[in-house]
């Protein structure tokens, strides 16, 4: 069984101001080199004014990652990710390369009076026995951490450019 993603960022700034963000490849360059982590790379990144996709690679080293994952697919974990939004909405995919682990998710940005709200909701899915729902906490832990470093990249970067 799936453990549920749940996610809310604030910004001061528009939905328009965040959407010219994601539009703009420096931005995903720059939020990989500040909350990316070790080896954390910018595969492919196309915009066409209404659709952005951006391809990146994180990782988690094994230093970091409890002996329950470690137990199970040592070394570091690869996660390939693709981000595509269209208009105010969002698809977050990654998976865990080697292992039965998928993320997917879904990302609405929405007004909040002079700023705008980023909502992130979806599911975390390993499919191992025994040890699926361990790992599957450790990934939302990780996770939850990695989205509040990116919303507070994205409001720094909005103050700055």
């Amino acid at each position: 069984m799936a453990t549920p993603l749940a996610f809310t960022a604030r910004y001061t700034y528009s939905v328009e101001a965040v959407r010219a963000a994601f539009s703009d490849e420096q931005y995903w360059k720059a939020r990989l080199e500040e909350v990316g982590g070790p080896g954390a790379r910018l595969d492919s990144f196309s915009s066409d004014g209404n659709t952005v996709r951006a391809q990146l690679v994180q990782a988690i080293p094994a230093d970091q990652l409890p002996p329950a994952i470690t137990a199970v697919r040592p070394g570091d974990l690869v996660i390939p990710r693709t981000e595509t939004y269209s208009g105010t909405t969002g698809t977050v995919e990654a998976h865990v390369d080697g292992a039965p682990a998928k993320v997917n998710a879904t990302v609405t940005l929405t007004a909040d009076g002079t700023g705008s709200t980023a909502t992130v909701n979806g599911t975390i899915e390993v499919k191992i026995p025994l040890f699926g729902s361990k790992i599957e906490a450790a990934i939302s832990e990780h996770l939850l951490e990695l989205l509040g470093n990116e919303a507070a990249f994205t409001e720094q970067w909005l103050a700055t450019h």
